[in-house]
């Protein structure tokens, strides 16, 4: 079946020359998939015998609510959805003081294999296609009732493992005629697939591109990253020097702080030493203690100690504020006790 929310406009209308229909067509039903109609019963300016033809062969991907779990905290929401499979994908709503962002999953599963992350916990399933990306977004639209400004794609998954789809979620909700949020209000976070850094660096499109970094050097980050066997240190922070020299955009750099492992004032100045010159953001995360993987959070004052030192590299650094800490927001915790359930 061709799924008419994974199209834009102009894949619509070339999808409708092709079984005889007007081109204008298309506008229309871009229309009405942006505003979250995901019956093509419900799309009444088309004619009876074209709702017909594409109820036969088109769907519009629409994911169905198995939990929601909302934050007394804060108001953050945590969903976990169910796809036309069956897959199980998770998505979190926030409410910042600047606006509304969801964080969403681009694969059921991950193959990365990080060890600090529940993401991967229970294997790779299947890449999301660009429609299931976007009915994130909506449906998370649907049920708060609020609009969403921004977009982080940090959710299950590696972006970049699924580039061609991810590609085209950017370019269907940047549109002017869809939801029209701006790619300056979408992050991309990846955990360091160097070809594919350089390929989306060619696109030179105004996402911010989030690496995940989590060690300032070789030995640490393939501890607790398997892609740092594939990809050196080195290799990714050139990759990096020219994904900025081309884009002319701030790269932020996540760092999960790991008590024993990767927060010694030793690796903060490390760190501040390789990074020191270049145009980026360091976001220092207390790790999220996952059960499945005994990791411990540096001590409060550990994480002012690092932030101290890099500081005093000239690097910009925050601490990430924890939001639906008391709904389990972390990426693959709820997807991983649905599936023992």
């Amino acid at each position: 079946m061709t799924d008419l929310k994974s199209m834009l406009p102009e894949e619509i209308q070339e999808y409708l020359a092709g079984i005889g229909e007007k081109p204008f067509r298309a506008k229309q039903i871009f229309r009405w998939i942006s505003a979250g109609e995901t019956d093509i019963d419900n799309m009444t300016d088309l004619s009876v015998s074209l709702r017909e033809k594409l109820k036969s062969e088109c769907t519009v991907t629409r994911a169905k609510i198995v939990s929601k779990l909302v934050s007394k905290i804060d108001g953050t929401v945590k969903y976990l959805f169910e796809l036309a499979d069956g897959e199980k994908i998770e998505t979190v709503f926030m409410r910042y003081k600047y606006g509304n962002t969801v964080c969403i999953s681009t694969q059921a599963g991950c193959r990365m294999g990080c060890t600090f992350c529940a993401s991967h916990i229970n294997g790779f399933r299947r890449h999301l296609t660009p429609a299931e990306m976007l009915e994130q977004v909506m449906a998370a639209m649907r049920d708060t009732g609020e609009k969403v400004k921004g977009i982080v794609l940090m959710g299950i998954g590696e972006p970049l493992d699924n580039y061609d789809n991810v590609l085209q979620f950017l370019r269907l909700v940047h549109h002017p005629e869809g939801l029209n949020i701006s790619h300056r209000h979408i992050s991309l976070s990846t955990c360091g697939l160097v070809d594919k850094i350089d390929m989306l660096a060619k696109e030179k499109l105004q996402i911010t591109l989030s690496v995940s970094l989590h060690a300032p050097n070789d030995d640490i980050r393939r501890q607790t990253m398997p892609i740092a066997k594939r990809f050196s240190y080195e290799t990714l922070i050139d990759a990096c020097k020219r994904y900025i020299e081309v884009t002319n955009r701030r790269i932020s750099f996540e760092y999960a702080l790991i008590s024993g492992v990767n927060d010694s004032d030793k690796d903060a100045h490390q760190l501040g030493k390789v990074l020191s010159g270049m145009l980026c953001h360091v976001n220092l995360i207390p790790v999220n203690e996952v059960k499945e993987r005994g990791y411990k959070k540096s001590t409060r004052e550990q994480v002012a100690r690092f932030t101290e030192i890099l500081n005093s590299y000239k690097i910009n650094t925050t601490v990430r504020r924890k939001l639906g800490g008391d709904i389990n927001a972390s990426c693959g915790q709820l997807r991983a006790e649905h599936r023992e359930e």
